[in-house]
């Protein structure tokens, strides 16, 4: 017979560190507003707490790893003299 873990009702971005909407914000090095506005648009996972709102944060390094742009790098070729 195998044991089972224990299942969560929470979801695997809501688990771990939470963090205020403050502590996002400078994370993020932006002001306060941003990340409300993340939070007002959808545009981010949050949590509420009560009245207080908390940002997960596995979401808040998702939501930068979708933003992530990679370089492109090109070879540059030498003009025909």
């Amino acid at each position: 017979m195998t044991r089972t873990e224990p299942t969560s009702p929470l979801p695997e971005l809501a688990r771990g560190r939470l963090l205020t909407v403050e502590e996002a914000a400078e994370r993020l090095n932006t002001t306060v507003r941003f990340p409300r506005r993340l939070i007002e648009e959808r545009r981010i996972a949050f949590v509420h707490i009560g009245r207080n709102v908390r940002i997960p944060e596995a979401a808040l390094e998702a939501f930068i790893a979708a933003g992530f742009v990679e370089p492109i790098t090109t070879t540059r070729r030498r003009r025909a003299a």
